[in-house]
């Protein structure tokens, strides 16, 4: 599968294609690969981080059954800037916020699908990338997320 990586603030991040999807974001350094859609997602990740942009327009396809894909498109519905809490994605789904919790955790493409932007009802949550949850502050504070780190 081709891959291509990407210096950021947060640093080398990979993005991986198949099938002329995305199918992954991991926090590494892991090919140079050259197609359309990764100069494509190269660009948009380039333009998120210059606080050029606010919404990917790229096709994905994460990984996960049913129950991620519908936490998927949740976290997906979260603007910029904002963030909802592990109960309220629950509420929606009619599902308890733990699941919710571990499926954010499961996110095969973090970033594009913001993860980052779900907290918990009494503090940040946790976030599986390196770095944990200062990784997480340091996205939401990228978006001016200020209101809940304050």
């Amino acid at each position: 599968m081709p891959a291509r990586s990407i210096r950021t603030p947060l640093g080398w991040i990979s993005l991986t294609e198949q099938d002329g999807a995305i199918t992954a974001l991991t926090w590494s350094r892991k090919g140079d690969d050259r197609t359309a859609l990764l100069d494509e997602a190269t660009r948009q990740l380039s333009a998120y981080f210059a606080h050029d942009l606010k919404t990917f327009d790229l096709p994905l396809q994460p990984r996960g059954g049913a129950f991620q894909q519908s936490v998927n498109a949740a976290m997906q519905a979260i603007p910029y800037g904002e963030t909802r809490e592990y109960g309220e994605i629950a509420r929606d789904l009619d599902a308890m916020p733990q699941p919710v919790g571990n499926a954010c955790g499961g996110n095969s493409i973090a970033i594009i699908i913001p993860c980052h932007r779900v907290v918990g009802a009494t503090g940040l949550g946790g976030f599986s990338a390196p770095g944990g949850v200062e990784t997480k502050v340091a996205l939401l504070r990228h978006e001016g997320a200020y209101s809940l780190l304050i």
